[in-house]
């Protein structure tokens, strides 16, 4: 699995823990002195999916769905902004990453699915999900239905809808990332923290591409998400395509309009990826997707089976989340090795 963070943006992720997740050596002067720069600060306006949302306060008691969604409060020192989280426990390894402070001091919520009667339990100012990451039309916990109820919403960047219809995904998964941190930054007045992290993430990124094959030197890359009958694999709107492409590697999907959908086997076969990439989650792991996928028999003659070029990344790497940056570097690492 790939570290985390990188030793630069991990030194920067420490020092906004230390600011970020609180110091409590304040005196009163200076919490006056915080109280009127708030004062300031507020109302403020940001632009989330298209749609304007104001804010006279900083929300105290924010309720988040999904390793990638929490974790993004985390990075932002926030915990102590969040009433709970709500996530299943098979999104892998939560102990190592370097705002594990977070989990510790945040109340787990549930591993079941997140709903409305849970929210107002928790007495929540905000929820912090997406559609398909907690916001489901068919089960009725939407963002309309939590604002009737008196409880605000945010909603991931990487899940909003394109156009009228349910396709998601309306920018460049990165972008997206860099959008919530900027938004969420300014929502929580903590403008600072997220451009300092946005700096540190793009130059991550930007050490790993300078390094990454271009043009026709890039590997054909697949995203395998799950799915026997039909694969769920990743468009362009969600977070493995940045990953692959920024990675040196060429995403075979980039062409659907959309951040996680299904595709057909045989498109598979056809575009012959040279790499794929499986995401590991849930009660079927990474080495069961991988004795699935060689034991497939139409894909016996896929360059990635024949060659045994599989490599796994954690599902938190892989939506949008503050791993995506060092996902990207861990990547590009392995598509050089494969093409030596």
């Amino acid at each position: 699995m790939p570290n985390p963070l990188r030793p630069a943006a991990l030194a920067l992720v420490a020092a906004l823990a230390l600011t970020g997740c609180g110091a409590d050596v304040t005196d009163r002067a200076d919490k006056k002195d915080d109280k009127a720069g708030a004062d300031r600060h507020y109302p403020v306006t940001v632009e989330n999916c298209g749609e304007k949302k104001s804010y006279d306060k900083a929300p105290q008691r924010v309720v988040t769905n999904d390793v990638g969604i929490t974790e993004i409060m985390f990075a932002l020192g926030l915990a102590d902004h969040m009433a709970g989280y709500v996530m299943p426990d098979d999104k892998g390894d939560m102990t190592s990453v370097h705002w594990k402070d977070g989990y510790r001091k945040t109340k787990w919520l549930s591993k079941e699915r997140i709903n409305k009667e849970l929210v107002l339990d928790a007495r929540a100012d905000l929820v912090f999900a997406g559609w398909n990451y907690g916001f489901n039309e068919g089960e009725g916990f939407t963002p309309a239905e939590l604002k009737r109820v008196g409880v605000g919403s945010y909603l991931l960047s990487e899940s909003c809808r394109n156009g009228q219809g349910k396709a998601r995904g309306v920018m460049p998964p990165l972008e997206a990332l860099y959008t919530d941190l900027r938004n969420l930054g300014k929502i929580f007045d903590v403008e600072d923290r997220a451009d300092t992290l946005i700096t540190a993430f793009e130059k991550e990124v930007a050490d790993a591409r300078a390094k990454a094959a271009k043009g026709d030197d890039r590997l054909r890359v697949f995203l395998y998400d799950d799915g026997k009958d039909k694969p769920l694999t990743s468009g362009a709107y969600a977070g493995p395509h940045d990953i692959i492409t920024k990675a040196g590697g060429d995403h075979i999907m980039k062409d659907l309009k959309d951040s996680w959908t299904t595709v057909g086997w045989e498109t598979v076969v056809d575009r012959d990826p040279e790499v794929i990439v499986i995401n590991n989650y849930g009660d079927t792991g990474a080495d069961q997707k991988r004795k699935f996928l060689k034991s497939y028999k139409p894909l016996a003659n896929v360059s990635a089976i024949k060659n045994d070029r599989i490599v796994v990344l954690d599902y938190v790497d892989l939506v949008e989340s503050p791993r995506n940056p060092a996902a990207i570097s861990s990547l590009a690492e392995n598509l050089r090795t494969f093409a030596r």
